[in-house]
């Protein structure tokens, strides 16, 4: 019932020699793309009476800006009090006016 089988010491050197040969074709084409694309040419030596290529100057100021602030004061308190004032009179209706005798309807 096992899906496993087990493999001959033959099919073992089989796989080896597959593998070298595999390698060595893959090896020979790196070389002789390296061959015929010009990898292989060394650039040329530069002489030495050329002058050193001037330096970079780059203008760095460290001024903390982004640094945060260390407070060395105490802790504030805040207090709070509170003012009761008396509640607002209720608004007034607006009176009616007096008719003089009789209502106008």
């Amino acid at each position: 019932m096992s899906e496993e089988k087990e493999e001959s010491g033959f099919s073992a050197v089989k796989k080896a020699v597959v593998g070298a040969i595999t390698t060595g074709i893959a090896a020979g084409g790196a070389w002789l793309a390296g061959l015929f694309g010009g990898g292989g040419s060394e650039p040329a030596a530069t002489p030495a009476n050329t002058p050193a290529p001037a330096p970079v100057v780059i203008n760095l100021e460290n001024n903390n800006t982004n640094q945060q602030k260390q407070s060395t004061t105490a802790p504030t308190v805040i207090k709070e009090r509170v003012i009761e004032k008396p509640a607002a009179a209720p608004a007034q209706p607006a009176a009616k006016p007096k008719a003089d005798e009789e209502d106008p309807w």
